[in-house]
């Protein structure tokens, strides 16, 4: 399979209509699960959480996915990557979180992120050395560095 150039580009009003479908194709299965709402209102709350740290996830002109991220001083936060299930699979999540890692390392801060309990997320997160450092009913707290 090819590999695709993806860049970042800040997430804008007109990509929510993109990102709610996301949002949905990616993560409905994962939510009920573990019994957590698919509610309609529920996915708008979660896509507009921290929305100034959201990124499109690009291949030209072409929409992927989605990165969003933030970074304090004391550490990172890795808060969703949703790839169209399409393009799942191509190592797309691995070069983001990759790079995001790399550049972590450089300014010597941990990483940390949450997961849904059975999402298969957690094995990519746990193949970049991420870690179980808190749990609840439905998700993990991981941290890495």
């Amino acid at each position: 399979m090819e590999k695709l150039e993806v860049t970042l580009r800040a997430a804008t009003p007109a990509d929510e209509p993109f990102l709610f479908a996301l949002r949905r194709a990616t993560m409905n299965e994962h939510l009920e699960r573990a019994g957590e709402s698919t509610d309609e209102h529920v996915h708008w709350e979660r896509l507009r959480y921290r929305y100034n740290d959201a990124y499109i996830v690009c291949c030209g002109s072409e929409r992927l996915g989605l990165f969003k991220f933030f970074r304090d001083p004391d550490a990172w936060t890795i808060v969703q990557i949703q790839i169209l299930p399409s393009y799942q699979g191509r190592g797309i999540a691995d070069h983001l979180i990759g790079e995001f890692l790399r550049q972590a390392d450089g300014a010597g801060v941990p990483v940390k992120l949450s997961v849904l309990k059975g999402n298969r997320a957690m094995n990519l997160y746990e193949r970049f050395g991420f870690q179980v450092v808190d749990a609840t009913d439905t998700s993990l707290e991981m941290r890495r560095g």
